[in-house]
């Protein structure tokens, strides 16, 4: 019997829509998420910049280019110090503990710290740090997560996602 090439398929797709993996974490989660990491880096990072110098040499307008790009190297540095071993093992920063989401593939695996480093965090930060042009792309991938998937442009480069759990 010869079949016919115009038939609809007769595939059956499973429906992923309640898969408890894949749950996306709410917006407000992840922002939450993000200000518990903000405090603790906070916490940490303003007494470094304190005692060497930064704000008195950006208020006498001393800083120079090599000066800031330090900065920025020593603020990702610090954050891999801090989040780099809740990162390779659960995929989740200390604020996303907290509030009980993580990151994961779109398949609902794991991704490496390599991964996450490289990809989801560091591209973000190195344009983040380009004067007047990072601060409009940081607002804008940030302002990625009002999409239906909730994947911010970091997301987005890494190929992740973050859910529940």
């Amino acid at each position: 019997m010869e079949s016919n090439p115009y038939q609809a398929p007769q595939t059956t797709v499973a429906d992923m829509s309640s898969h408890d993996a894949t749950e996306l974490a709410t917006r407000g989660s992840r922002m939450g998420a993000a200000f518990i990491d903000g405090l603790i880096l906070i916490a940490i990072w303003l007494p470094i910049m304190f005692s060497t110098g930064y704000f008195a040499k950006a208020a006498a307008n001393a800083l120079s280019l090599g000066t800031l790009a330090l900065y920025y190297v020593g603020g990702f540095i610090v954050f891999v110090l801090v989040q780099g071993w809740p990162l390779a093992q659960t995929a989740q920063t200390w604020g996303k503990k907290l509030v009980g989401i993580r990151i994961a593939h779109l398949d609902g695996s794991q991704p490496t710290l390599a991964t996450l480093l490289l990809k989801r965090y560091l591209p973000v930060q190195v344009v983040g740090s380009i004067p007047v042009l990072g601060m409009f792309a940081s607002l804008v991938d940030v302002l990625f997560i009002f999409r239906d998937d909730r994947r911010c442009v970091h997301d987005l480069i890494a190929g992740t996602q973050v859910t529940k759990g």
